[in-house]
């Protein structure tokens, strides 16, 4: 691909998100197959052995199209491969990974880009989007697509998974993390159909969504992939749920982001095989219905005040008195999690008041609306004191959780530039502000 792909897709990115009539998405692109609909076959592996027999990060299908956005080609070439994983409960499974090649044909460095598409729904995936398909949860990746511009005018190779699986596991952030090493073995281990090899490093980025995705990944990373994890030169994120429990409380009521709560609800439920509609009263098992499989888009400022009390049958007012919950809730903490051995940029918004929620919960303090901050701090606190030296960690005092993806975006990426090319990275170890407590939640007497 050469550097007028890079520019024609500046003027694509740019062009298709002014359109206001969606084009349809089954059209036939002539470079690859037909646009992803929710029958494409590609997304389900249909081998004769079992799944089980692969290795994790195993290619299992490969197409190659073109990439699209918001339904409409662009000139840029995607491979897309179906490859094995693991679910949250370790069971294999089948995923997506989109590839994107370096202009300069450079098959030695590659980042990793989570998307923050959040959604219950598999067909919002970014894999779909840029097949061509068009859905209001599918926006997000075909927004996303403008991160892809600077990353390959500097000659990565991009890899963008589908983070959430194949089930739309949301907020499952140990599946997140499998997901996405399996995907960046697959896109390694496809030197013909990628440029990329066992020895090509990789860093990962990912914001709100896509830094639950990111954060697994590098702690999951020396156990789960050893292999992967040596070639990590690092790990930038922004906007971070580390305690869901913590965000439950933190987003209670608020007018804009108190949607997430049947989101996170129902995810991490199916997500664990948990029964939670027994747990819900009529009104909690209608918003279950109506955002079973929605997306972020039909979260947001959709339920106003929304509080788990209004979600749940007099008895268990109390997310606590439910063990089963309380026990997958502490499966997806971060605080929990390992340590990761690579470098790490974390920052995070601080001006959530400004997004419609409460400000300065007690035991919880403050956040960017949605993820808190003495959460992040906390977790990244965890980290130097665990091994880990090379912690970077910002804080945008004044801005809630959209603005402050705008403000990490360039400094994300020239930290990775950085890491790229050898500089030792920069520590706040000793200088991060304290945070909360990320011990374990415990169920209620009597539950």
């Amino acid at each position: 691909m050469k550097r007028t792909a890079v520019r024609q897709l500046t003027t694509a990115v740019v062009a298709a998100l002014a359109v206001t009539v969606m084009p349809s998405a089954a059209a036939t692109d002539s470079a690859g197959p037909a646009a992803a609909t929710a029958s494409d076959p590609f997304y389900t592996y249909d081998g004769s052995k079992p799944l089980a027999s692969y290795t994790p990060g195993e290619v299992l299908k490969k197409r190659t199209l073109r990439y699209h956005i918001v339904g409409l080609p662009t000139p840029v070439k995607a491979t897309q491969l179906l490859y094995r994983t693991t679910d949250a409960q370790g069971r294999p499974s089948a995923n997506v990974t989109t590839l994107v090649r370096s202009i300069n044909g450079d098959g030695s460095r590659a980042v990793s880009y989570q998307s923050f598409y959040d959604s219950l729904n598999p067909e919002d995936g970014p894999s779909r989007a840029i097949a061509g398909d068009v859905s209001l949860g599918g926006l997000v990746p075909n927004a996303e697509s403008l991160f892809l511009i600077p990353l390959l005018s500097q000659g990565y190779n991009v890899i963008i998974p589908d983070t959430e699986g194949p089930n739309a596991d949301f907020a499952a952030g140990p599946e997140y993390g499998a997901v996405t090493l399996d995907s960046i073995r697959a896109a390694t281990g496809s030197a013909a159909d990628t440029g990329m090899n066992a020895d090509t490093r990789v860093g990962l980025i990912g914001y709100s969504g896509g830094a639950i995705a990111t954060s697994w990944a590098a702690a999951r990373a020396p156990e789960y992939a050893p292999d992967v994890n040596k070639r990590l030169v690092g790990f930038t994120e922004g906007g971070l749920l580390v305690d869901a429990a913590h965000n439950l409380k933190y987003v209670d009521g608020s007018a804009v982001w108190s949607g997430v709560i049947p989101m996170a609800v129902i995810g991490v439920s199916r997500s664990y095989g948990i029964d939670i509609r027994k747990y819900l009263s009529s009104y909690g098992q209608q918003v279950y219905d109506k955002l079973e499989h929605g997306s972020i888009a039909n979260a947001v400022a959709q339920y106003p005040g929304l509080t788990w009390k209004k979600m749940a049958k007099p008895e268990y007012a109390d997310p606590n008195s439910v063990p089963e919950f309380v026990q997958a809730v502490n499966k997806i903490n971060l605080g929990s999690a390992a340590t990761p051995t690579v470098p790490g940029y974390i920052a995070q918004g601080d001006g959530g008041v400004f997004e419609g929620t409460f400000s300065n919960l007690p035991g919880i303090g403050t956040g960017d609306g949605i993820t808190i901050s003495g959460d992040v701090r906390a977790l990244a606190r965890q980290y130097c004191s665990t091994g880990n030296k090379l912690i970077k960690y910002q804080q945008y005092d004044l801005l809630s959780h959209l603005p402050a993806a705008a403000a990490w975006a360039p400094g994300a990426l020239s930290w990775l530039r950085d890491r790229f090319e050898g500089r030792r990275a920069p520590s706040d170890c000793g200088r991060i502000p304290a945070g909360n407590s990320l011990e374990p939640e415990k169920p209620t007497a009597g539950s």
